[in-house]
């Protein structure tokens, strides 16, 4: 069995709650599904579970490069210079990523409102970026665009593999049967 999970913000991908933190505990899922890889409690978005262990180390091997892509709301007006260097890689923590899709996007307008709402400062603006990695590193995104010069203020997976959140809202989740990757 396979699940798409839409996992709010302050929540733990794990199943046992920790730090004041919310778990996936209370969303109802069936006996015997793990999570397939990690989203940070302050991160939302697609979220894979299954209880299938094949499956879940295909997911995590670096080996597979399957893509995850993720919009990123970012702190300023992001630069076409930010966005090239995001494509190419950057060195975070001693570590240069490999190579992503990264393009500046319109503000979604189909997204939920995140609970809290992030910060808001009048005479700063925001920006969204979408990245589609090919590797998971802890952190990446959040620390790939503030290499760059624009701290990650909100962040979503929207898509992993082939698999889209579609109208999956917060907390909502369903039983894959198509093809994930």
């Amino acid at each position: 069995m396979v699940i798409l999970f839409n996992k709010p913000y302050g929540v733990l991908s794990q199943f046992t709650p920790e730090a004041g933190h919310r778990a996936l505990d209370e969303f109802g899922f069936p006996p015997g599904v793990y999570a397939a890889g990690r989203l940070d409690h302050d991160s939302e978005g697609a979220l894979l579970l299954t209880d299938e262990g094949k499956l879940i180390k295909r997911l995590l091997d670096p080996m597979f490069e399957h893509p995850r892509t993720y919009l990123a709301q970012v702190d300023g007006q992001i630069t076409p210079e930010a966005i090239k260097q995001l494509s190419k890689g950057v060195v975070i923590k001693g570590y240069r990523t490999k190579p992503c899709k990264a393009e500046l996007v319109a503000p979604p307008d189909h997204l939920w409102e995140r609970v809290p709402p992030i910060r808001y400062r009048a005479n700063i603006p925001t920006s969204w970026v979408k990245l589609t990695l090919i590797e998971g590193k802890n952190r990446q995104v959040r620390h790939s665009t503030a290499a760059v010069g624009f701290p990650t203020l909100r962040l979503i997976r929207v898509q992993i593999g082939n698999l889209s959140l579609g109208d999956l809202q917060p907390g909502q989740w369903r039983v894959v049967t198509e093809r994930i990757i």
